[in-house]
């Protein structure tokens, strides 16, 4: 990147346009219009690509394993993988990811495996990983409060001298709760460095932007918090890997927080169990999916000559693998331990926690069920 990290940017509100390098047609943004940023390589665009056409093919096939009955609920985020993908993959290992409960498809490219990060929505566990070794934490249903749990740890982070950081995703609804508040200004104190991105997909459930705020675009409010904001076409997965790179870059030299809000829209309903048409018309939506952030990317590709016949095939095969890995993971009955609801839930055991287990552990055992139980029972 030609933006100097050492010296903090200005104070400055966005721009009202999103910022893009690869516009709705897959033309690339003039040089003078990139405002320092530089197209990721075709090695890494052609990666990003790869990803999300494997992402989507997931998200579509868990999707229809809800409907199936097969999962207690599912939120989809098609329409959102420029987004997702673009933030994940220019990430390092070592980082740290927040998500939300969105965003399983940057879960499954951070490399957990489907069956762990399927486990919460079946009902199995609260979460099916070990976030330390991906470096990924537990997807949070509560609004916003993964935001403080990731300014803790990249605060933790800088005063060890450990140089990660820490990025956490947040949607539009989730920014009017005060967690959100709170890890705006605790990050940009204490210069935590943490990446928020905000994927701005429009609607909370069913209310709309224009009833969450007045602010002209939320990536406005950054300027408040005294660190830098950024206002970002979020179908556009070049533009949101560049911005997120130097974020990072910035973040890990000691630069501090930044505010990134991706621009992007939800063409899934909010879960299975939502009607979107009671709030939203079929119109907005076609519109939006013109504007779809794999078609555009694609485009862009075969226009550079990066995107073979032989290339698709290839994808599409990987696509489909994962899928039909997904399908033959949920097929497999759950091995289930009652007792391990009491697993985690306090470093010392205490004393209540202790005569539950135990008086669980003897009716399970009057029942002949002691233990592990398929996941028919």
């Amino acid at each position: 990147m030609s933006i100097d990290l050492a010296t903090p940017l200005p104070n400055v509100l966005p721009d009202d346009a999103p910022f893009r390098l690869i516009g709705d047609t897959g033309k690339a943004v003039p040089p003078k219009q990139r405002k320092g940023f530089e197209l990721p390589s075709i090695e890494t665009l052609s990666l990003i690509y790869r990803k999300m056409v494997v992402a989507r093919r997931w998200d579509t096939q868990v999707t229809a394993l809800t409907r199936q009955g097969r999962l207690s609920t599912y939120p989809s985020a098609r329409g959102q993988e420029a987004s997702e993908l673009g933030t994940v993959i220019a990430m390092r290992p070592t980082d740290w990811l927040f998500p939300t409960y969105r965003d399983s498809i940057a879960v499954l490219t951070r490399g957990v495996p489907t069956a762990e990060i399927l486990t919460s929505f079946r009902g199995d566990w609260h979460c099916g990983w070990d976030p330390h070794e991906y470096s990924t934490a537990p997807q949070v249903t509560p609004l916003a409060t993964q935001l403080l749990h990731a300014v803790g740890l990249a605060t933790a982070a800088k005063l060890k001298g450990d140089p990660i950081a820490a990025v956490t995703f947040i949607g539009d609804g989730a920014t009017s709760e005060g967690d959100s508040h709170e890890a705006f200004n605790f990050a940009g104190v204490w210069q935590a460095p943490t990446v928020f991105v905000i994927q701005n997909n429009q609607f909370a459930i069913s209310v709309p932007y224009s009833k969450q705020t007045r602010a002209r675009m939320l990536a406005d409010r950054a300027v408040g918090y005294g660190i830098p904001g950024f206002h970002v076409d979020g179908n556009d997965a070049a533009a949101v890997y560049a911005v997120v790179s130097s974020a990072l870059e910035r973040a890990r030299s000691g630069g501090g927080p930044t505010m990134i809000e991706c621009l992007t829209y939800r063409t899934e309903p909010h879960t299975n169990s939502d009607d979107p048409s009671r709030y939203r018309n079929s119109k907005e939506v076609d519109a939006w999916r013109a504007k779809d952030p794999i078609e555009r990317l694609e485009r862009y590709l075969l226009s550079e000559g990066a995107l073979t016949d032989a290339d698709r095939e290839s994808i599409n095969a990987e696509a489909e693998e994962g899928a039909r890995a997904m399908r033959d993971a949920l097929n497999k009955d759950p091995v289930l331990d009652p007792l391990e609801l009491f697993d985690h839930v306090y470093f010392a055991e205490r004393p209540a926690l202790k005569e539950q287990r135990e008086a669980l552990a003897s009716e399970l055992a009057s029942r002949g069920s002691a233990g592990r139980t398929g996941g028919g029972e």
